[in-house]
């Protein structure tokens, strides 16, 4: 059965860091392609990291370069997301999700069809 789990979600000031983790059943996480997308009240949801967990790629978006950063844990089927330097604008319901083969866009919300429950993030000024 296809599982994902998200933790890590909190409150922080501006400039804080926190770290999601997001535990995956053996077979999502054979799937290749994990990512993580947010979503904040009245937008859509959009990608913010991808990583090809075989190889290690990783794909950021614009808005998190330089201050987030992905990665996993292969032994323990884990995907991570460190945030660093977080701003208010990162306040949002962050997910974690599988994409059942090579998406056509990493960060494309489409492409993914396994998703978490959400973990909240929310960040003060």
């Amino acid at each position: 059965q296809v599982q994902l789990v998200e933790s890590g979600g909190g409150s922080v000031q501006a400039g804080g860091s926190l770290r999601l983790s997001c535990a995956a059943s053996r077979y999502t996480y054979s799937t290749n392609w994990m990512g993580w997308f947010r979503q904040a009240p009245g937008k859509e949801r959009e990608g913010v990291a991808a990583m090809h967990t075989r190889y290690g790629g990783t794909l950021y978006a614009d808005s998190v370069k330089g201050r987030f950063t992905m990665s996993q844990d292969a032994a323990k089927n884990t995907v991570y997301l460190q945030m660093d330097s977080l701003k208010p604008e990162d306040t949002a319901m962050y997910y974690c999700a599988a994409a059942p083969g090579t998406p056509i866009q990493a960060l494309g919300v489409r492409d993914y069809n396994s998703w978490g429950q959400g973990t909240q993030v929310t960040v003060s000024s």
